[in-house]
């Protein structure tokens, strides 16, 4: 069945002008205009799973959900904390808009654990890159290639990734700051200490109040002398456990904290450039996440966020609720990239529309 399925993709590609792959559309849900939608919930479903390899191959049309739910079975997990699994996210999505989450800080992105993909090109060939070892270095890397692509270089069919033992239990400390300049004289406090952290996010509340979240896992039995240290480190805060610290989480990777149908925008910063950002944007809720250098803006005022990301020599993905173009902020030629592009879809079937 998943042959002839990818038989027809190839078959839709090669006929039509211009094409779009669909996944669960949690992401973005850029409109099909003119093009032909390419459903890849169709490739859905785990191909190969090796616990003792810690190795998972799937169709790229697989629900999040459904392979952490496997892992977990086995003590594994998805260790680069993929967003909006409860709302029916893809492997192939993931990829394809690099949509990790807090858990990035200490684990690495969808970039570091991604290691073999199929996908179909502008030319309707279906083209493997990596493979199911974590040791391979053969051929062009063209999985990590596709991190980030949002669509744009091809239609993904299948994905492998290696995985992790998933920590026995969790902790979290937060930290009521009084001011946005007392959160960042913090951050490097936990960026820089000894101690292993799976997750650092700044939040800025509806009234603007300041919170620091500092996320611990490990061993349940050691757990407690570990957070009493960073505890010490940040001169005391609250401890979390249990359900009400999994949904601090939840929060994060949901976007439970933004309005339904508000556009939330990825920006890629630092953390010494937060404040500058942060002054531009009062009227937004944000949250700085993966120890400062990922900017998460909610706000319907796109044209007033673009202009500011500009003015700030800065780039953003709005990679909810986009309304057309997710790209925002400013845009930089790379030669490099628009080599790829012409070497994969000569016929520009995945890209814009010429004006």
């Amino acid at each position: 069945m998943s042959t002839d399925l990818i038989g027809e993709l190839r078959a839709t590609i090669k006929s039509s002008a211009r094409v779009r792959p669909r996944g669960a559309t949690t992401k973005l849900r850029a409109p099909a205009n003119d093009r032909a939608t390419l459903d890849m919930r169709r490739l859905a479903g785990v191909v190969d799973y090796q616990p003792t390899e810690f190795i998972i191959t799937a169709w790229a049309g697989t629900p999040v959900a459904e392979v952490q739910g496997l892992l977990a079975e086995h003590g594994q997990h998805l260790p680069f904390d993929p967003l909006l699994t409860e709302r029916g996210a893809t492997l192939g999505g993931t990829v394809a808009a690099n949509a990790c989450g807090p858990e990035r800080y200490r684990y690495g992105g969808v970039r570091d654990f991604i290691i073999g993909a199929r996908f179909i090109d502008g030319n309707g060939n279906l083209i493997q890159g990596g493979g199911k070892v974590v040791k391979n270095a053969a051929g062009f890397d063209y999985p990590k290639l596709m991190v980030g692509s949002l669509g744009r270089l091809g239609a993904l069919v299948e994905v492998t990734f290696k995985v992790f033992p998933k920590p026995e239990a969790y902790a979290t400390l937060r930290v009521d700051c009084a001011s946005l300049d007392a959160a960042l004289a913090l951050l490097p406090k936990l960026t820089n200490c000894p101690y292993d952290l799976n997750a650092i996010d700044l939040v800025i509340g509806a009234a603007n109040e300041v919170t620091i979240l500092v996320r611990v896992g490990g061993l349940a039995a050691g757990l407690s002398q570990r957070m009493d240290r960073v505890r010490s480190l940040c001169s005391g805060g609250e401890i979390v456990t249990g359900d009400a610290e999994a949904q601090l989480w939840r929060s994060a990777r949901e976007f439970a904290w933004v309005a339904e149908g508000v556009p939330v925008v990825k920006v890629p910063l630092t953390p010494g450039r937060i404040l500058a950002l942060d002054a531009r944007v009062p009227s937004a809720r944000r949250r700085y996440s993966v120890g400062g250098n990922v900017a998460w803006i909610a706000t319907p005022a796109l044209d007033e966020l673009d202009a500011t990301l500009r003015s700030l020599d800065l780039a953003g993905l709005i990679l909810l609720n986009a309304p057309g173009d997710p790209r925002i902020g400013r845009r930089a030629s790379n030669p490099f990239a628009e080599r790829v592009i012409r070497a994969l879809d000569p016929q520009n079937k995945f890209g814009q529309a010429a004006p």
